[in-house]
């Protein structure tokens, strides 16, 4: 399994050093050159496992030589086994008369669906790092600085997921008064010696561009050993492709094997609708995708008039729903790679 950056001029890479890299010199995102091919007996041999043997059956996919089925399965059961149930993100019947479900995405410790990636994402980081570190006979010689942007939910669950973390330093960055109370109070008293918060005067896309600007620093990228953990960072797509084959299985039990899913997605920073695109496309039966946004409507301008730009006169609006509050949806980019390889 090899990858490359939605903007070509950088290809055949692992998935260990897409890991650690997190955006693409280039300044793209990476994405796997080819998919793969799911088993030929995937809708039997999965169908009743628990969610992280699923996760790890998944994510095995993706991985090329870079991890064993061993240890993929030993990460997902490490990083799920700190949620509060062992559904991890249940399924659950909200209008029986109309099959409308809801996918409980709020069990990890954040109460966050990011949990599902971050808790993976931090013991991935950790792993890769102590094995790199144990080839060359030393404890910390290869250290990662870790640096992300939030409205609000990516902030406290990529804390919860690196705090603690060996070799691993992370800063957040967060629009001031911008995020709820909640998820401040979550981010800002984790007094771990690995944690920063950093509080920033303007909005969540602000945080985004100067993580986006050191990022595309090399040079201070490579002294820094600079990593992403936001969802620009492939893992975090991989991980949350789970919880949709995850809400099928459960979906045909319940309704029989003719049950096609559609999923309705509020979606801000487009990974979480992403993960459900790629889950469709490797075979998954998904009816429809439906992206649910608030006013910061860049997502339902594009797919109504075919036009992807910001609205400078509007800027980002503060509404109920900060997560959302996004001006650009940064994975967008990888989608559109796909728009255009199928309709150029």
């Amino acid at each position: 399994m090899k990858y490359r950056s939605t903007r070509g001029q950088v290809t055949g890479q692992g998935f260990e050093s897409v890991v650690l890299e997190g955006l693409a010199s280039d300044g793209g995102l990476y994405i796997p050159e080819q998919l793969p091919a799911l088993p030929s007996d995937w809708q039997t041999r999965w169908a009743k496992l628990p969610f992280a043997k699923l996760a790890a059956e998944i994510i095995t996919l993706f991985v090329g030589t870079d991890l064993t089925a061993s240890e993929v399965e030993q990460l997902t059961a490490k990083s799920y086994a700190t949620f509060d149930t062992p559904e991890v993100t249940p399924l659950v019947d909200l209008d029986p008369a109309s099959n409308t479900h809801v996918l409980e995405l709020f069990h990890g410790p954040t109460f966050a669906f990011k949990d599902v990636a971050l808790q993976f994402l931090g013991n991935l980081f950790e792993f890769f790092l102590e094995r790199k570190n144990a080839r060359e006979g030393q404890v910390d010689k290869y250290k990662i600085t870790v640096v992300g942007a939030t409205s609000g939910d990516t902030g406290s669950a990529a804390i919860y997921g690196l705090r603690g973390k060996k070799n691993v330093s992370v800063f957040i960055l967060h629009p001031k008064g911008r995020v709820s109370p909640i998820q401040e109070a979550q981010m800002t008293t984790v007094l771990d010696a690995n944690v920063h918060n950093v509080s920033i005067e303007g909005t969540f896309d602000d945080c985004q561009d100067i993580v986006k600007q050191l990022f595309g620093r090399a040079d201070f990228k490579r002294d820094h050993s600079l990593g992403a953990i936001n969802s620009i960072n492939w893992a975090r797509i991989l991980a949350q492709i789970t919880y949709y084959f995850y809400a099928y299985f459960t979906l045909v039990r319940e309704k029989g094997a003719d049950a096609v899913p559609v999923f309705v997605v509020p979606s801000g920073n487009f990974g979480d609708i992403l993960a459900g695109y790629y889950a469709k496309s490797l075979g998954l039966p998904v009816g429809r995708l439906a992206i649910a946004t608030n006013a910061n409507d860049i997502l339902d301008r594009f797919l109504h008039s075919g036009v992807y730009e910001k609205n400078a006169e509007q800027g980002v609006l503060a509404t109920p729903s900060p997560a959302m509050d996004i001006l650009v949806s940064s994975n967008f980019e990888r989608f559109l790679w796909y728009l255009a390889r199928d309709y150029e």
